[in-house]
């Protein structure tokens, strides 16, 4: 495991560009995969960049409310169309239940094509998409906020593993 951050908590693009030199160079991150081309997955965290995604959400018709007012999932869906949509109304419906407003879908832009990876991993590449959840105005406080997301989920999760299974 590694960090790299600004001390004083400044946003740059070069922290992140040596935040995935630093995971490249890693040559083990917790799990190494079958084939030399087939790792775990790892990657690196990042603050929600609401000036990015403000502009692209808004190139689809999207007006997103004021940072902190709205959380953004990372989801990982099946590549079959019938089960990804399953998938997506079971978390809207998580969303909706636990009081928060479905904001919208994004894709998340992937490119395997050319790369090194390796056969199993192309065959389980899941389809990326960004699902943005709406802050409840009765929620007053982040932290408030932050909990409603956690309960999200794992309610979500529990779910749609069940639904699945």
């Amino acid at each position: 495991m590694g960090f790299i951050v600004h001390i004083k908590g400044q946003k740059s693009h070069q922290i992140v560009l040596d935040a995935l030199t630093m995971l490249e160079n890693m040559e083990h991150r917790g799990a190494c995969g079958c084939e030399a081309n087939t790792g775990d997955g790892a990657g690196i965290l990042v603050q929600v960049p609401d000036k990015f995604l403000r502009k692209d959400m808004a190139k689809r018709g999207i007006k997103l409310p004021p940072a902190g007012q709205y959380g953004v999932a990372g989801v990982f869906l099946p590549r079959e169309e019938k089960e990804r949509a399953d998938c997506m109304k079971g978390l809207e419906d998580v969303v909706k239940a636990e009081g928060q407003t479905v904001l919208g879908w994004r894709d998340v832009p992937t490119d395997s094509k050319g790369a090194d990876i390796g056969p199993s991993a192309i065959r389980a590449e899941p389809v990326m998409k960004q699902l943005f959840i709406g802050r409840n105005p009765a929620i007053k406080d982040d932290l408030g906020f932050e909990r409603k997301l956690f309960v999200i989920r794992h309610v979500a999760s529990n779910q749609l593993r069940v639904r699945r299974v």
